[in-house]
């Protein structure tokens, strides 16, 4: 008898993010699992995690190479991140 793989349901979704600041700018970039790696307009890396929060909630977190961050989290509707200064990123991950 041949056993089928099991569907992780814990699993964080992967794909292409982009997120968009109220003032402009934007974050782009793939995620492969719980890692995600992000560019900003100015050309500078974030990388970063993903890890399930209960439900259908996702945390995210990142970080530059200038020691920034960048954590948020998701619902089923969208992606809502904040920086250290208080800039609100919305996004999706498609």
């Amino acid at each position: 008898m041949r056993r089928r793989p099991r569907r992780l349901r814990y699993a964080v979704p992967s794909g292409f993010y982009r997120f968009e600041r109220r003032g402009g700018g934007a974050l782009e970039g793939y995620g492969e699992g719980e890692f995600i790696q992000l560019r900003d307009e100015f050309g500078n890396v974030w990388r970063g995690h993903a890890e399930r929060a209960g439900g259908d909630c996702i945390r995210y977190r990142f970080r530059d190479g200038e020691g920034n961050t960048v954590s948020g989290i998701s619902d089923r509707y969208g992606i809502l991140l904040r920086d250290e200064h208080g800039n609100v990123w919305r996004g999706f991950l498609g």
